[in-house]
């Protein structure tokens, strides 16, 4: 056996590669734990259960992944400790980040990226590995992972059993990540199917044209040299080629927006029992009530303390370019794996106006970077949209966002500068405009959510608001709201009519499709049959694949107005948001009372299409800022679902509104929201 190798720290405070080794560290508290009490009611059979691991992984975006019996000699001869290591697992899966472009040398990013590589695949490995030994776990097994910074086990050694390298020049390398790449193990007692370690000299070459076109499913070689060529601190989506416009495609009346207090928010509401009993009982699983979501909350919940922290005392050289610091900012940010990034001011009605106890908030920050996170198409192919992977999916979203947004912000904080990260646990701000002002996409008929060209609505945010100074991304026009006039594509397939079937309304000062929010929450929060809920997003016809066809289509939505309806009616006719089985990897299950149970029941819903949508017939109920409960109201603050229809009558039209606004009118009463009850 190999001694336990000595580790070695980057030591430059201003290089990013410290940062991300300070994050592996914070992930590596999470590396084992208790099985479940029960094995699930699963087959062990070791090909499913490796298939289910390496899916599992797939969708958590590894590079590879490969199982393997765990050798002697690939345990370590010492624990941290010192003792003699006693080998405590059989099996092994090995997980491989491959290696990312880098900025070209004039960015200032550079230099902060410079040898940070290792690092960052170091830390994208844990994440995945951490996860998939909690979901071992949950499923009755045990399991630990081992990263980069802290293992047990020799990676290269697992790396060339598991089929996943082969030794040359005195190192492993991957015959198709010639970049290089990082890795991560989970070593487990669950049954596994080993692969077969790769032959020492291939008899045909590896790389050939299957490779170079991604024969069998795989991506493209031709994809990776296409970003590869693309500048570092643009997206691999295009959205250099999307018309920028002054202001949002949307009316909103900025000044009249009322800032609003975190007690407001539904899912908040539902919390403090302001939906009845039933409702707030079930608030806090509804999106994490399956195994595998439940590997991933340890991390999500403990990297809430680490949003914000200690600024560095002096302010790094070369640092006061807004424009080169916004450039480097989103090549970090891809460097990260982020899909999609956009700055813009941190308006203060973007701010909510007091926290979860009360407390005012007050805008600190004067810029935004606001980060998404593709949901995945692959997944949400298989799925219903409010299956039991949903809650799943948003999780992944909301870890990758938090691991992605702390490792930003501290490096930010060490230029000198102040970062905040706000999350889905922890936010001071509201997402939706600030990805709105950033550029990322417009506000669709779904309501309260902007939908993006590329991954229309499959997508969760992350936001960092900073005083590092940063040049500001202007909005977007894609043709989204004629698109969204002439498809109810969403608002047909939604299972709880929570989606406007009419125009668009003004509500607190902003123009929008106002959903019914009561309606939205109740449902994905008491949904039985699966976790959570993200039909429209499965349905929208802006949720497909990225080839080139699609590609066309979106050019046609945005470049000939007359096709829209056509492009709405065909997407149904080529059956886009069914459920495609080939697609479906997760198991159904449910996690009740510590421990995975077969569910009483799985939504498998097809398309509506025989639906038909009458405005006049549809109610919804529009809660204005007058109807929330105070800041600091902690007990139970009942909603009044009658007084919320009849409100409809207080609603003015966009073009009402403008009217009012530019005649010098005052606000409406109701965009004003309770005030503190307790002095």
């Amino acid at each position: 056996r190999k001694p336990r190798p000595v580790r070695k720290r980057s030591e430059p405070a201003l290089r990013f590669a410290e940062v991300a080794n300070d994050y592996n560290d914070l992930l590596d508290q999470w590396q084992d734990g208790t099985p479940a009490k029960e094995k699930a009611p699963i087959a062990e059979d070791p090909l499913d259960l490796t298939q289910q691991m390496k899916a599992a992984s797939y969708f958590m975006d590894a590079s590879m992944v490969g199982a393997c019996e765990i050798p002697e000699a690939a345990w370590f001869a010492e624990t941290e400790s010192g003792e003699t290591m006693t080998p405590y697992h059989g099996n092994a899966l090995v997980i491989v980040v491959e290696y990312v472009r880098e900025p070209e040398p004039e960015n200032l990013a550079a230099e902060w990226l410079r040898d940070a590589q290792a690092e960052r695949a170091a830390v994208r490995a844990a994440e995945i590995a951490v996860t998939i030994a909690g979901y071992i776990r949950h499923l009755g097994w045990h399991a630990k992972s081992h990263s980069a910074n802290k293992s047990d086990l020799d990676h290269e050694l697992l790396t060339v059993c598991s089929g996943l390298g082969r030794w040359q020049g005195g190192q492993v390398a991957n015959p198709f990540l010639e970049a290089g790449f990082g890795t991560a193990v989970v070593s487990c007692d669950m049954p596994v199917q080993p692969d077969l370690p790769l032959v020492e000299t291939p008899t045909k070459p590896e790389r050939d044209w299957r490779f170079q076109w991604g024969v069998d499913g795989t991506v493209p070689e031709r994809e990776r040299e296409r970003l590869r060529q693309r500048p570092s601190h643009w997206s691999q989506h295009p959205m250099e080629t999307i018309r920028k416009v002054p202001r949002p495609t949307t009316l909103v009346l900025e000044d009249e927006v009322p800032r609003v207090p975190k007690r407001a928010a539904f899912f908040e509401r539902a919390r403090k029992g302001d939906l009845g009993a039933k409702t707030q009982v079930e608030r806090d699983r509804f999106a994490i009530k399956h195994p595998f979501t439940m590997g991933m909350v340890p991390m999500i919940r403990g990297l809430v303390p680490h949003q914000d922290g200690e600024v560095a005392a002096e302010k790094a050289p070369n640092t006061d370019d807004s424009i080169e610091n916004a450039k480097a900012i989103k090549s970090l940010s891809y460097f990260l794996n982020m899909d999609l990034t956009g700055i813009c001011e941190a308006k203060r009605f973007a701010w909510f106006s007091h926290d979860d106890d009360g407390k005012p908030i007050e805008p600190r920050h004067r810029h935004a970077i606001v980060m998404l996170i593709d949901q995945g198409y692959e997944t949400m192919d298989g799925a219903s949209g409010d299956d039991w992977i949903s809650g799943a999916q948003s999780m992944r979203g909301y870890l990758r966002g938090a691991t992605v947004g702390g490792q930003m912000a501290e490096f930010i904080r060490r230029l000198g500068y102040s970062a905040r990260v706000h999350s889905n646990l922890d936010s001071e701000v509201l997402h939706i405009p600030l990805v709105l002002y950033a550029g990322l996409g417009e506000l669709s008929r779904i309501g309260e959510l902007v939908l993006n060209p590329f991954v229309g609505p499959r997508f969760k945010s992350i936001v960092v608001t900073t005083d590092l100074p940063l040049a500001h991304d202007q909005p977007i026009d894609f043709g989204l709201q004629d698109m969204c006039q002439k498809c109810l594509k969403c608002a047909r397939e939604c299972p709880c009519q929570a989606i406007s079937w009419g125009d668009t309304v003004m509500f607190n000062g902003y123009e929008m499709w106002k959903p019914d929010a009561e309606r939205c929450v109740r449902y994905r929060v008491t949904n039985a049959k699966g976790s959570a809920c993200g039909r429209c997003m499965k349905t929208c016809p802006y949720n497909h694949e990225g080839l080139l066809v699609h590609d066309l289509f979106l050019k046609m939505a945005i470049h000939l107005p007359f096709t829209r309806k056509w492009i709405a009616n065909l997407d149904d006719k080529v059956g886009n948001g069914r459920i495609n089985l080939v697609k479906k990897w997760w198991y159904d299950l449910e996690w009740v009372d510590g421990k995975a149970v077969e569910p009483k029941g799985t939504n498998r819903r097809e398309l509506n299409l025989d639906k038909k949508l009458d405005p006049d017939k549809h109610s919804i109920a529009y809660y204005h800022a007058e109807q929330m409960p105070p800041p600091d109201h902690l007990e139970p603050f009942p909603v009044d679902r009658k007084q919320a229809l009849a409100a409809k009558h207080k609603l003015e039209t966009p073009k009402q509104a403008l009217a009012r606004y530019q005649s010098g009118k005052a606000t409406p009463e109701h965009y004003k929201p309770a005030q503190i009850e307790k002095v």
